[in-house]
């Protein structure tokens, strides 16, 4: 079938034969299948929705659209994490040293911030040194070598995935979850992996406003797995406020430092230990979660996760001394407060407005090209539940521009809410799926 006709058969809810899909993907991701041709695809799928056995032949043509890599001299069991995106997600930066440092190897292939959202890439690079633009080669000795290694989209690792997702940010088609799962799924797999772990995000931070949509998408990512021999489980976790009190590059690394050492928010700890711990009874490192958090534990107090996340910046070209020392690492000439209006609790955040608020301030990237200040962000001195006087900080926002400032705080302000008594505690994790 030609282009128009495959367009013309989805637009009108047909099938497609999988045959057909390979074909028309390996044509866009050659240039023969033109931009608009694949735009008018994607809306035809926002509308129409791809079937089990039409998503599991985009899924895989997405993936062998370039290099699969092959990690087998490396003979663990290989396991990633994957988040759906948030406002203050530093997760990976504490994951990836802690379950390396219990045996599990972590080949994380990232991306960068865009939008509302923070990208692991950009918190990566506020280290002073730290490359993520290694080869292939390099991936795949440092996973073997170090048990960790964290990298950006290379051009040879589905770049269909690449070409596609620039294209669907640009054509409201983003928030399509055949889309999204494909797109996830063929870029983890095609890393060498061999078990994976989803934080798909739920709440007003997230891409997925509510839990059925949340479980929507772990069904469909689970089930794209297990077609592929690939063993996936999810966790529904809370964005509806920013997790940990950092958000923005460096301050997000000092709080990923600062979990670490056992020294971290409560929030940020729990789902760090929630996910790792999962990592390491898919990667038979534990028999059960309980004695996965116990490994865990142990890795912060005798000092061995702080000592493999060292091992890993090293690796990567990094300066470990900023690891211990956070001078080093950017950090903004001047901090301003946003002060409560009144006195009660916090009792609602809405998370999408802080994350537009660092995009604001040059935290974050409205395109992806945009560039970003790694050394601005906010410290959230208040988060829901907490009691509050009028006139006290809320958020301390780090800038290096007083451009913008004022509206950064006029938009921090907006995102808070305020009553007379603490609202009930919500779930950090919402559900498990697998």
């Amino acid at each position: 079938m030609q282009p128009y006709e495959l367009i013309k058969a989805k637009r009108d809810g047909g099938k497609l034969d999988p045959s057909d899909i390979q074909a028309f993907i390996q044509a866009y991701t050659a240039g023969t299948v033109a931009d608009y041709q694949m735009a008018a695809m994607c809306m035809a799928i926002f509308f129409k929705g791809l079937d089990s056995r039409e998503l599991g032949a985009w899924a895989r043509a997405m993936l062998h659209s370039g290099e699969v890599l092959d990690l087998s001299d490396t003979p663990a069991i290989k396991v990633d994490k994957h988040s759906t995106g948030g406002v203050g997600d530093k997760v990976s930066l504490s994951l990836a040293p802690l379950a390396a440092a219990c045996g599990v190897p972590v080949p994380m292939i990232s991306g960068r911030g865009l939008g509302h959202t923070g990208g692991t890439l950009d918190k990566l690079e506020s280290i002073p040194g730290f490359n993520v633009n290694l080869s292939t080669a390099d991936y795949r000795r440092l996973v073997r070598e170090v048990g960790c290694c964290l990298i950006g989209q290379t051009a040879q690792v589905a770049p269909a995935d690449k070409k596609l997702y620039a294209l669907r940010d640009v054509t409201a088609t983003v928030d399509c979850i055949p889309l999204i799962a494909s797109s996830i799924m063929s870029k983890k797999l095609a890393e060498g992996i061999d078990a994976l772990v989803l934080d798909v995000k739920v709440g007003s931070g997230a891409f997925m406003k509510t839990a059925d949509d949340a479980r929507v998408l772990a069904r469909t990512m689970i089930g794209l797995g297990a077609e592929m021999n690939r063993k996936v489980v999810a966790l529904l976790t809370d964005m509806d406020q920013p997790l940990g009190r950092q958000v923005g590059n460096a301050l997000e690394v000092r709080e990923a430092v600062d979990m670490l050492r056992g020294e971290a928010p409560d929030d940020y700890t729990e789902i760090t230990y929630a996910l790792t711990a999962e990592m390491l009874v898919l990667g038979k490192k534990a028999a059960n979660v309980e004695e996965a958090r116990g490994m865990l534990r142990r890795s912060v107090e005798d000092g061995s996760a702080i000592k493999k996340l060292k091992e890993i910046v090293q690796s990567q070209g990094g300066d470990p001394r900023s690891i211990d020392d956070y001078s080093l690492l950017p950090t903004a000439k001047a901090t301003t407060d946003v002060v409560a209006p009144k006195d009660g609790f916090v009792t609602g955040i809405h998370t999408e407005g802080v994350g537009l608020a660092a995009v604001a301030l040059g935290a974050g990237r409205q395109r992806v090209d945009s560039k970003i200040d790694p050394a601005v962000g906010f410290t959230l001195l208040k988060k829901v539940g907490d009691a509050v006087k009028q006139g006290e900080p809320l958020v301390q926002v780090h800038y290096n521009d007083a451009g913008p400032v004022e509206d950064v705080k006029a938009r921090l302000l907006a995102a808070y809410r305020f009553g007379d008594r603490a609202p009930a505690a919500r779930p950090l994790v919402l559900e498990r799926l697998e």
